[in-house]
């Protein structure tokens, strides 16, 4: 699904650039020519995020036997930084045109169009966070927050046009250009430091770690407590370690089925990942029984 997903970005992302191309043709406006180069970014992401889920949905291999998931990842930083780069580049179109402000001789038919792409935009934006957060693709999830911006950026556009042809101020188209900038500089700040931190094996979320603990609380069975939980996520695995304590006496095969249960309840839970449990003798309790955090 989520390769699917990522190939379709593809097309989609094309067409909105056509009909933002279009609209700033109509109108000369240099927001909306910043709104199109933000879209020209979105094209290459899309690119970047196919390709990085296509690898990331290779099965473990002997030199990568933890999968390749992190692809994912890498391919986030790549498209915050074109978010990014995409700002600074409005940016230095605004200021060039702060002088001499000016539309052309259409510039409804150019706010229509660019309606029309926001449109197309913010549906895809929608239908890319619903399965990436789902499926748990980073990738995807970077692509629904791009596309985010790139519709509120024309939001902002749109209603700064309307307002600067209404008014006659068409110093606006500049300036709104300027600031739409800005908030593309922090979404695409935003998008580098949450990859990273995925790249840097951050811990598990709050809310992760509570449903794996929830999890091994009920089944530890006659095992006496657990502790030094653990864990990091890869795209849409998660990698979890902690100790087991059972009673010294207690055989092997007892402790190895309770192992088993807590596996088995994780493996539902969080389909595909990889939970290492270490057994400890009950001369290693750190606390009064079950978590001992």
């Amino acid at each position: 699904m989520t390769q699917k997903i990522a190939f379709w970005t593809i097309p989609i992302s094309l067409a909105v650039l056509a009909l933002k191309l279009l609209a700033w043709w109509l109108t000369g406006s240099v927001a909306l020519l910043s709104d199109a180069m933000e879209s020209t970014v979105n094209v290459v992401a899309a690119l970047l995020a196919y390709f990085a889920v296509r690898i990331s949905n290779i099965p473990p291999d002997k030199n990568h036997p933890f999968g390749h998931k992190k692809a994912e990842y890498l391919s986030a930083v790549a498209e915050g930084v074109l978010i990014v780069l995409a700002a600074f580049l409005i940016i230095r179109e605004a200021v060039l045109a702060l002088p001499n402000p000016h539309l052309e001789d259409a510039p409804l038919l150019g706010i229509a169009v660019n309606v029309i792409a926001t449109g197309v935009n913010g549906a895809w934006a929608y239908l890319l966070l619903k399965i990436g957060r789902r499926e748990g693709s980073p990738a995807l999830e970077a692509s629904s927050r791009h596309v985010f911006t790139d519709v509120m950026t024309s939001v902002g556009v749109i209603s700064g046009l309307i307002l600067a042809l209404a008014t006659g101020w068409l110093i606006l188209d500049p300036i709104l250009a300027i600031l739409v900038a800005l908030n593309i500089l922090w979404e695409g700040w935003k998008v580098i430091r949450a990859s990273v931190d995925g790249l840097m094996d951050v811990t598990l979320s709050d809310h992760d770690l509570q449903t794996v603990s929830d999890a091994i609380e009920a089944n530890l069975g006659a095992a006496l407590e657990y502790h030094d939980l653990k864990g990091r996520r890869s795209a849409n695995v998660i990698f979890v370690e902690f100790h087991l304590v059972v009673d010294g006496t207690m055989p092997v095969s007892a402790a190895h089925d309770i192992c088993n249960d807590i596996e088995e309840e994780l493996e539902l839970l969080y389909p595909g990942s990889v939970f290492v449990i270490h057994l400890e003798p009950d001369d290693e309790l750190k606390g009064d029984g079950v978590g001992a955090h």
